[in-house]
């Protein structure tokens, strides 16, 4: 199992009339997440794409437990359960300052050749990055 972290501080502009994050925004601090845990295992997501690969999100599962405000500062924790064989599923749980869980989710992606658009199975240097999570 692959586990990564990365804060996000919450800035006016995510903020709904209500005060609290929005609720579209939470896709963007997954997608924060997701390409910092890519990073943080040596790949780049620009340079996957280069190889010919892309990652289109296929689902997407969003779960409010208590909201976030302006200037708080979330922690993002993301989990990669399993390798990737055709798909990839990435776990989130979003604490706020206070180590209180706020947020909980997962998005689904899916290995598409960016030549054909057609899926194809995960890339060779991603399995690679991965592996020696799951030994």
């Amino acid at each position: 199992m692959f586990t990564s972290q990365v804060q996000v501080r919450v800035r006016y502009a995510h903020t709904d009339q209500m005060g609290y994050v929005y609720y579209g925004n939470y896709a963007e601090f997954f997608e924060i997440a997701r390409l910092e845990a890519l990073r943080n295992i040596g790949l780049n997501y620009k340079e996957l794409e280069a190889s010919g690969v892309m990652m289109p999100v296929y689902e997407l599962y969003s779960r409010y437990l208590a909201p976030a405000a302006f200037d708080d500062l979330l922690t993002i924790k993301v989990v990669i359960k399993e390798l990737p064989s055709a798909r990839i599923t990435f776990h989130y749980e979003i604490f706020n300052q206070h180590e209180q869980l706020i947020h909980i989710g997962y998005t689904t992606l899916v290995f598409i050749s960016k030549e054909n658009r057609k899926p194809c199975r995960a890339p060779v240097q991603l399995l690679k990055a991965l592996q020696p999570y799951f030994e």
